[in-house]
């Protein structure tokens, strides 16, 4: 997930990579921060900054937004001349609104995702 332009056909590596980045990188092998606080600030605080309700947590009711990854091996994999490279561990499982769109289980539904706007402040 990224605030890059989803149709440029190079694009920033972020794009594609941002949050892998981040998990890898930055709270694996950097140790700046503990995978924990890594996943809520790709979660809980992503939602809050965007007021997005019953987003960015696990909890009956709630939008069932989930990437199953391998913690010892989600990385980036994007580079500037290969960009639209997808992540390293993340191989399994991606849910949106409950419906999975990527991975290996993948079903006939295709996209489950929407436009969302922000809510009023």
């Amino acid at each position: 997930g990224s605030d890059g332009p989803p149709n440029d056909p190079m694009p920033r590596p972020r794009l594609w990579c941002a949050f892998p980045r981040l998990l890898g990188h930055y709270s694996r092998e950097e140790k700046l921060f503990p995978l924990t606080t890594a996943i809520h600030k790709m979660t809980v605080l992503s939602a809050a900054r965007f007021n997005l309700t019953d987003r960015g947590v696990v909890r009956e009711g709630s939008f069932a937004d989930l990437v199953l990854f391998d913690p010892q091996t989600v990385a980036a994999r994007a580079t500037f001349a290969e960009p639209q490279q997808p992540a390293a561990g993340i191989e399994k499982t991606v849910m949106v609104n409950g419906i999975i769109s990527y991975g290996e289980a993948i079903g006939a539904t295709g996209r489950a995702g929407r436009f969302l706007r922000r809510a009023p402040n």
